[in-house]
Order: structure tokens, then C-alpha cells, then sequence
């Protein structure tokens, strides 16, 4: 009996499929990191004093 075509011709029989729920604590966790550098930058812009082009003396 023949066997049934392969539905991903180019992908390696060897190699298990990603398992979707580390798919997805992986792309939480980069989102996390991303928010967390933005609100750092967002916060050290409010404690930076506002710059004045003309305030050198």
C-alpha cells in the first residue's frame, strides 16, 4: 500500500514538531523584556530634566 504524500515535503522527519506552548512562553517572555526596556526609557525620560537649547549660560 502506498504511503500517503508528505503534507511538508522540506521538513526533517527526524525533528519533532515545536511544541506550541513553548512557541508561545517564548514569545511572552520577549514581549515582556520589550515592554519592560520601554517603560525603563519611558521612566528616564520623566526623571531626566527637560534640556533648554539656550540655558548654557
Amino acid at each position: 500500500m502506498a504511503k500517503p504524500p508528505d503534507p511538508n515535503p522540506g521538513s526533517d522527519p527526524a525533528k519533532p514538531e515545536p511544541d506550541p506552548k513553548a512557541e508561545r512562553e517564548a514569545r511572552l517572555a520577549a514581549a515582556l523584556r520589550a515592554n519592560l526596556r520601554k517603560r525603563k526609557a519611558q521612566a528616564r525620560a520623566r526623571e531626566a530634566p527637560p534640556e533648554k537649547p539656550g540655558d548654557q549660560g
